[in-house]
């Protein structure tokens, strides 16, 4: 289980610091192996002190260990730590020795996350210096420049990124989407994303056009109003779209036996829109011929 324990943003007044902490507490945890994962912010390696990577590695490394004994001690080693950041060009070098500082100050197994565009293209944007990625295949497009696609997942989008067989030099993992969520607009301006309590408020609208709905009653959602007359872009996943993203993933990348594949996220209203056998089926069709 993948848990994200916080994410990391900076700003002038304050360096970098911790947010949305994860409140989270497990019980009976002795089947999991758990994963302490942290996001950051692509912001925080923009500003090149070394000084300031080494302390954000002892920063990052602590907060851990600490979340780990207060949360989530049990029987288990926590062996791995993932970190996920969109790298760019300009980040990457300082992104890169930060997780070779964090490799050598926590003694764990590095992970990190890899999106589609630097494993398309690693000569130009680098392979990160850990001992294995996780390939995350999904947010292919930007939500609010593409009304008439499926921003979380587009098989076709996919195929672009992932039309040529090759051996990442890095072990690959596999991430897939299996949530959804609701883009609300009001006077066609975006206001809010809606992650939870879709099957209430699908009862309030009314299909305009594929994903693409208006509400035809006032509707309170967790202290939001929908007004009459708003646009919602409801955006969700059938198993069989998952499937044929699948098979793309299939043909193009390569893997190897110990290859995992995570479904991201663990939330029983996501989770009750497919069936058992859906759910098992995504993973057993990865390694099926």
């Amino acid at each position: 289980m993948y848990i994200k324990f916080f994410e990391i943003d900076h700003n002038e007044a304050y360096g970098d610091f911790p947010i949305s902490k994860t409140t989270l507490r497990l019980y009976n945890q002795d089947s999991l192996i758990i994963v302490p994962t942290v996001y950051i912010k692509n912001e925080v390696f923009k500003i090149d002190n070394k000084k300031a990577l080494d302390t954000l590695a002892d920063n990052i490394n602590f907060l851990i260990n600490k979340y780990t004994k207060d949360r989530f001690e049990r029987n288990k080693p926590v062996t791995e730590f993932q970190m996920d950041c969109d790298w760019t060009l300009k980040t990457k070098d300082n992104y890169f020795y930060f997780l070779k500082k964090l490799k050598e100050v926590s003694k764990k197994e590095i992970s990190c996350t890899l999106r589609l565009y630097p494993y398309k293209y690693p000569d130009k944007m680098g392979i990160p210096p850990v001992d294995k990625a996780t390939l995350m295949c999904y947010n292919l497009i930007n939500p609010l420049e593409n009304h008439s696609k499926n921003s979380i997942l587009d098989v076709d989008e996919l195929g672009l990124y992932l039309n040529t067989k090759r051996k990442y030099p890095l072990h690959l993992d596999v991430a897939l989407p299996i949530y959804s969520w609701m883009q609300v607009y009001q006077n066609n301006q975006f206001v809010k994303v809606i992650y939870n309590g879709h099957k209430d408020i699908a009862k309030s609208l009314k299909e305009i056009k594929p994903m693409w709905y208006e509400v035809k009653k006032d509707t309170v959602v967790d202290d939001f109003y929908l007004r009459i007359g708003d646009k919602i872009k409801y955006e969700k996943l059938t198993p069989e779209k998952i499937d044929k993203a699948i098979e793309v993933i299939k043909k193009n990348v390569v893997f190897d036996a110990n290859t995992t594949v995570t479904l991201f996220h663990l939330d029983e209203e996501q989770l009750s829109n497919y069936s058992d056998e859906a759910l098992s089926g995504f993973y057993s069709n990865f390694f099926s011929k």
